[in-house]
């Protein structure tokens, strides 16, 4: 029970209005009232990105004994209010009922949640095999001297034994048969009939990337193949922290953690399942079939299943294989007898996403003898093929190159800045729909430090310049100013040396345990939703990627988002998937004895040819 009065919390420019625990952060109560803030590291004080600013009442900040109100008077030594500063909302305590400004890049609404950049398939009925078919039966009525059970009966009707009934099923025939004048659709997922509805009613499927950062779902006929919608959000996971270890963490560390956010994963699924479905006159309960992948830590919270080995060396998954559960047991609100098929893993944190990743650019990399597909995100997958041997690992590449844990990191929204140039040695910048530059999303990142490195703004070792014009100094620390109100920070340059030399001896060390060079990559294919947008010849110039002549990268998309919806409409794909798991071999590259003199190796910004 908290020893403090509660208060409310008014957020104007969201017309939201929600209870505050007096124990808990501002933070804490958005996250538990939906109101998103920005918060890379999850509330921990570690990053700085959730900052708000009091309009309105008493606040209390941590490191101060003191309270303040909203101009900052009085009551003790904190500063906050409208007009002084921004406070990090997860350093301050409500002391009286509040109004809340949040930062404009916590508002701006998304337009770049990925869901089909680059798929081959986006546009094209995919290849049918599906698992779940259904058949239009009719079925003489019920008489007394013909009174067979009304499931004997569908199943007299249908051209192969029912081996297996679901519950629902059960449940909804007798009436679903009487509805319907004795005329059904059965729904059948092998044999077993795992719904009745009406005649002639559509069997539609949902495929789901389910990613760390952002959720893409696709509305799927599985009678023709034809991809009826899609639509991106964030994952709203993110509330608590950007990168993987920090959700784990809040799994094994806090009690109900896991539940709150497997919850969160489900009310994203089925958000998803709802809003495809209202967009082509549809509604969830006709969604007969579901396929997920993701990562193996977003795999596991999901299906609930224990993540404490997951977080901690060897980083062993508790399943690896194929699973499929019940809708139903994981509270899914679609048909309650639906089948939810998990794509299998790889190892570490490889997991499903990268497997469907190469089931989706299989075209790019089985006729080439060296390629290298290469899925960027808040955890990156490499796999590198040659010679008929998969060599897969993962890199903890952290969030910065999706604008994580970057000073004015923001998603990929409007008004966010996804181009950085140099021009007359000026610094000049584009935004997503051309609006007022108020963050910076990951393309941006990448080339505001290609730009910063080659206007000798940031030297080879990751040092920022004091006498430069576009520097300014504040608290003894170094900020390159790309807009007003948008800054790139020594510290985010660090953040991005840090992802950058995780991926890339990731590569090295991938090209080495196979005994290759970079330059016996003839493709190499670099996918994720980042993927699309970036400018590959920043992440040359930076060494993210190795300097390869610009024809053989192909930067593919959210090919993730492509395999799953394969999978979902083919069995012939759901196989093929697992014989590609299984003929991945894992690599752990904390192992190797060189991986930090590799690693250090990358840190730098070498000047490298474009």
């Amino acid at each position: 029970m908290s020893s403090r009065k509660p208060h409310s919390l008014s957020f104007p420019e969201l017309e939201r209005e929600i209870p505050s625990d007096g124990e808990e952060t501002i933070y804490q109560s958005a996250r538990r009232g939906g109101v998103r803030i920005v918060g890379a590291c999850g509330g921990r004080g570690a990053c700085g990105t959730c900052v708000v600013r009091i309009v309105e009442g008493a606040v209390a900040l941590d490191g101060s004994h003191a309270e303040t109100n909203a101009d900052g008077e009085e009551n003790g030594a904190g500063k906050s209010g409208k007009g002084k500063k921004w406070v990090r909302a997860c350093r301050t305590h409500a002391r009286s009922n509040c109004t809340v400004e949040v930062a404009p890049r916590s508002l701006a609404p998304v337009v770049r949640a990925e869901v089909g950049v680059g798929s081959d398939n986006a546009e094209h009925a995919l290849p049918l095999d599906p698992a779940v078919v259904g058949l239009d039966v009719a079925v003489p009525e019920a008489t007394l001297s013909d009174n067979l059970s009304d499931a004997d009966r569908i199943a007299r009707a249908l051209p192969n034994a029912i081996e297996a009934l679901d519950l629902h099923a059960a449940r909804s025939l007798s009436q679903a048969l009487r509805d319907g004048r004795w005329s059904v659709r059965a729904c059948l997922h092998g044999s077993e009939l795992i719904d009745v509805v009406p005649s002639g009613s559509r069997l539609l499927g949902l495929a789901v990337d389910l990613g760390t950062t952002n959720v893409a779902g696709f509305l799927v006929d599985l009678e023709s193949g034809v991809r009826l919608a899609s639509l991106g959000i964030e994952n709203p996971q993110v509330a608590w922290g950007a990168d993987l270890i920090s959700r784990i963490n809040h799994a094994i560390r806090v009690p109900g953690g896991a539940e709150e956010l497997r919850a969160a994963s489900v009310a994203a699924l089925n958000a998803l399942a709802h809003d495809l479905c209202q967009a082509v006159g549809a509604h969830s309960g006709q969604i007969v079939d579901v396929a997920i992948c993701g990562n193996t830590a977003m795999h596991h919270l999901l299906l609930g299943l224990p993540v404490s080995q997951l977080g901690r060396a060897p980083f062993v998954a508790a399943v690896r294989d194929t699973l499929e559960s019940k809708a139903r047991e994981l509270g899914l609100a679609v048909s309650p007898g639906a089948w939810v098929h998990a794509a299998p893993n790889v190892g570490g944190f490889v997991g499903g996403d990268h497997v469907t990743t190469l089931l989706a650019t299989e075209n790019h990399w089985g006729a080439v003898p060296t390629s290298l597909v290469m899925d960027i995100g808040t955890n990156t997958e490499i796999s590198l093929m040659h010679g008929g041997a998969r060599l897969t690992a993962s890199c903890p590449s952290g969030p910065a190159l999706e604008g994580g844990h970057i000073a004015c990191g923001m998603r990929a929204a409007e008004g966010a800045i996804e181009r950085v140039g140099l021009e007359d040695g000026r610094i000049v910048v584009g935004t997503i729909g051309g609006r007022l530059p108020v963050g910076l999303c990951g393309s941006g990142v990448l080339d505001a430090l290609a730009v910063l490195h080659r206007a000798h703004v940031v030297d080879a070792r990751g040092r920022m310049a004091a006498d430069h014009p576009v520097v300014e100094e504040s608290n003894n620390k170094r900020a390159a100013v790309l807009a007003p109100g948008v800054v790139f920070s020594q510290d985010d340059v660090r953040a991005v040396q840090l992802a950058k030399a995780a991926i890339r001896s990731g590569t090295e060390l991938l090209l080495r345990e196979a005994g290759l060079q970079a330059s016996d990559i003839g493709r190499f294919v670099i996918a994720g939703a980042f993927g699309a947008y970036i400018d590959v010849r920043s992440g040359i110039e930076i060494g993210l990627f190795p300097d390869l002549p610009p024809e053989r990268f192909a930067q593919v998309g959210n090919a993730a988002g492509a395999g799953v919806q394969m999978m979902l409409a083919s069995k012939v794909a759901r196989a093929r998937v697992r014989e590609l798991a299984e003929g991945c071999r894992y690599i752990e590259l904390s192992t190797y004895p060189d991986f930090q003199k590799t690693f250090l190796k990358h840190i730098g910004f070498g000047r490298q040819k474009i």
